[in-house]
């Protein structure tokens, strides 16, 4: 008789269960943002909530909820229910920096998240001012050894992509640099241009069209492949630099405890998703490469590159309270 429960027990389960999935999503699921709306991981979740909403059957909502570089949001995601109705657009430095950029961080993103799926992965752009009289990345590091402590770098602030990429290429090349961070990429690519600053690395788009307009030089691009937006400019690899290759990435995460056939269902929705030739032509245009990963390998990913930003951020001595 008791075996006799057991088995009826086990297959209500599975059928309450199957019920689950089946109605997952029954209600919008709420996608934050640590950031305000505008900006790059703004347009990337527009770019993926209409097709997500027609291959799930239910709205996307995206929710701001800026302040201390993403870590609002993400300790409001990692505190929110594990039932797949709350998710977090994460970038490099939300998933990866910010553990060893802060020394008081709410959440730790190998420990409080479920990754759900890795969409793309975004490469920078090397670029100097035109008042340089350098015109590849062998003359540059040349130049700038010659000038040790001459030289500056700008970046969109401290303990950022724009930063941390930079000190990479010093620990790489042995160049000395003096690093002077703006409130924004804006400000500091207006002194790039103007030649307060030498140097800064920066994402495609905008390095593209300041590129392609003479304001400033691309020298190199820290991926594996030259990209499309600058087919001319090589990669930091290509011109001497062995195994530079440094890319940031756009990923979802949910809290963790998620179900994993719940989080399979919304990992299979972004594959979907991102097999459009449309989506892909249009985040190309943004400065994304399409870059899915399942949750599985998201998070391996994940586990491989957190030491690595551990290293460049203990490196340029950047910290934030």
């Amino acid at each position: 008789m008791n075996m006799a429960r057991k088995g009826i027990a086990a297959l209500l389960w599975l059928t309450v269960s199957t019920a689950a999935l089946a109605a997952f999503p029954d209600k919008p699921i709420k996608i934050v943002i640590g950031f305000p709306a505008g900006g790059p991981l703004d347009q990337h979740a527009r770019l993926l909530t209409d097709r997500l909403q027609a291959v799930l059957g239910q709205p996307l909502i995206v929710d701001y909820k800026p302040g201390a570089g993403g870590s609002v949001g993400a300790e409001a995601v990692a505190k929110s229910a594990p039932d797949g109705y709350t998710l977090m657009l994460a970038n490099t430095g939300v998933a990866v920096i910010n553990g060893a950029l802060y020394t008081k961080l709410p959440y730790d993103t190998l420990r409080d998240f479920t990754p759900i799926a890795r969409t793309a992965m975004q490469p920078l752009a090397l670029l100097v001012t035109p008042k340089l009289p350098v015109q590849n990345l062998r003359q540059f590091v040349d130049y700038a050894r010659a000038r040790p402590g001459q030289l500056n770098y700008g970046s969109a602030g401290n303990g950022g992509i724009s930063h941390l990429v930079p000190e990479m290429f010093k620990s790489a090349t042995g160049i000395f640099m003096v690093h002077i961070p703006y409130r924004g990429s804006a400000p500091a690519f207006t002194d790039l241009m103007g030649g307060q600053v030498q140097f800064m690395a920066e994402s495609i788009p905008q390095a593209a069209n300041y590129h392609k307009q003479g304001k400033v030089r691309a020298l190199a691009v820290t991926s594996a492949a030259r990209n499309p937006a600058l087919p001319e400019v090589p990669t930091v690899i290509e011109a001497g630099i062995k195994g530079f290759e440094v890319v940031g990435f756009y990923g979802f995460l949910a809290p963790a405890g998620t179900p994993k056939d719940v989080v399979a269902k919304l990992s299979d929705a972004f594959r979907q998703v991102l097999t459009s030739p449309e989506v892909r032509e249009r985040m190309v245009s943004q400065g994304a490469d399409p870059a899915f990963l399942g949750s599985e390998d998201f998070a391996k990913f994940l586990a491989a590159e957190t030491p690595r930003w551990d290293k460049a951020v203990k490196a340029s001595g950047a910290k934030m309270d």
